[in-house]
C-alpha cells in the first residue's frame, strides 16, 4: 500500500485545514515565533549552511520551509496535499524565495535520485503514519541522505500532559489540529526503530508549555516567549522528560561515520 492510498482521510482533513484556517492561524504572532523558533533549533542542530540541500517531508503550506530557504542553498517542500502545494508556492512567489519547490506526492512517488539531500526534516509528520508506513518511510530516507546526511524530526509525545489540558480547555480546537488516523508517540521507540534500520539516533523533548500555548493562544506572543524561557529549563529537567510535549530526534546513518 502507498504512503498516499493509506492517507485517504488524512488528506481529507488537511485539504479542509488548507482552506483557510491554516492560513489564518499559522499567522497569528505567537506560532510565528514558535516557528521561526524551531527554524533555528533546525539550522543549529543540523548544521545546514548556505550549501546545504533541504528536503521537508509534510510541508503543508510552507511555512516552516520559507523561513528556511534563506540559510540553505535549497530546500523541496513535499505533501500529498493539492491545497497546501498550491498555498506555498504562491507564497513563495510572493516573497519572491527562488530556492523553495514545492511538490505533490510522497516519497515513493518523487523518486529523488541516491544522495540527493543534506538534510531531510519532518515536523509533525511521522505521527501521522502507522507502523508499516514509519519503517517503509525509514528505509526510503536512507538512500536519499549525502555522505553528511542527517534527518530531524519533531512529534507529539505518547506521555505528553499538555495533551490532556488541551482537550479540557479547547477541545474545538484540539480537533482542528488532529486527524483521524494520527497518534502521539513514544520517543524511545522512534529512536529504537531508526537504529533498527542502521541510523545512529537519539531524542530530546523539545518542550513543554510554549508549542501548545501557541496552539490554544495564537495571538499570545509574549506568553509564547515566556513559556519558552521557561521551557528551556523544563527540557533539562530529568524527571519531567516523560511528559514534555514534543520531542525532536535526530538521526545519522551509521555507515556514513565510518
Amino acid at each position: 500500500m502507498s504512503f498516499q492510498d493509506a492517507h485517504g482521510p488524512e488528506l481529507e482533513h488537511h485539504e479542509a485545514l488548507y482552506s483557510g484556517f491554516a492560513q489564518e492561524h499559522f499567522a497569528k504572532p505567537a506560532v510565528r515565533a514558535f516557528r521561526r523558533h524551531l527554524v533555528a533549533r533546525i539550522l543549529r542542530v543540523t548544521g545546514a549552511s548556505s550549501s546545504s540541500s533541504v528536503l521537508s517531508l509534510g510541508c503543508g503550506i510552507g511555512d516552516t520551509e520559507l523561513l528556511v530557504a534563506p540559510f540553505v542553498k535549497k530546500i523541496v517542500g513535499l505533501d500529498l496535499s493539492p491545497s497546501g502545494i498550491r498555498q506555498a508556492r504562491l507564497d513563495a512567489e510572493r516573497a519572491g524565495i527562488a530556492n523553495a519547490e514545492f511538490l505533490q506526492g510522497d516519497l515513493e512517488s518523487a523518486c529523488f535520485p541516491e544522495a540527493s539531500f543534506d538534510i531531510v526534516i519532518a515536523i509533525f509528520f511521522l505521527h501521522h503514519l502507522q507502523d508499516q508506513q514509519l519503517h517503509e518511510l525509514v528505509r526510503l530516507l536512507a538512500p536519499l541522505l549525502s555522505s553528511k546526511g542527517v534527518f530531524y524530526s519533531l512529534d507529539p509525545n505518547r506521555y505528553r500532559l499538555s495533551g490532556a489540558i488541551g482537550k479540557l480547555l479547547a477541545p474545538n480546537l484540539m480537533k482542528k489540529y488532529q486527524t483521524p488516523d494520527e497518534r502521539r508517540l513514544v520517543p524511545s521507540a522512534i529512536e529504537r526503530l531508526f537504529a533498527g534500520h542502521g541510523f545512529a539516533a537519539r531524542h530530546r523533548m523539545y518542550d513543554f508549555l510554549s508549542t501548545p500555548l501557541a496552539g490554544l493562544f495564537p495571538s499570545a506572543r509574549l506568553a509564547y516567549r515566556f513559556a519558552r524561557l521557561l521551557d528551556n529549563v523544563l527540557v533539562r529537567t530529568p524527571l519531567l522528560n516523560r511528559i514534555g510535549s514534543n520531542f525532536e530526534l535526530l538521526a545519522r546513518r551509521r555507515d556514513l561515520f565510518r
